[in-house]
């Protein structure tokens, strides 16, 4: 966890994650809707998206060295679910997709993470 003040902030936010199933290439996991997960509209920050698919992409060693989000809906209630595929293991770096979703299955958020992997 990083120890800087936005990397603690950061896990705070993220306390209440919970995987739900964790399989080669393949992590899914929930994260309820609070408060301190949305900006002032009462939408969940985009931030939040980021943060959680590179949260569920890097593990313990590796790093994310870039992270695209394209949003299409926005989540208000409920829960949000994750869904990380890596799409390319190579030697240096992973490539991973994930769908974010909210408590209908509706796609809200998709994320591409590209990950260095430890040498």
């Amino acid at each position: 966890m990083a120890r800087d003040g936005a990397g603690i902030v950061l896990a705070r936010m993220l306390e209440d994650l919970r995987i739900v199933s964790r399989g080669d290439g393949e992590v899914e996991a929930r994260l309820p809707v609070t408060d301190a997960l949305k900006q002032p509209l009462g939408l969940v920050h985009g931030g939040v998206f980021a943060s959680l698919a590179d949260r569920l992409t890097t593990g313990e060693r590796a790093h994310a060295i870039s992270n695209q989000t394209s949003f299409i809906r926005p989540i208000t209630q409920g829960a949000i679910t994750a869904l990380a595929r890596r799409r390319h293991q190579g030697r240096t770096t992973a490539v991973w997709e994930v769908d974010i979703t909210d408590d209908e299955g509706r796609l809200c958020a998709l994320v591409r993470v590209t990950v260095a992997q430890p040498g």
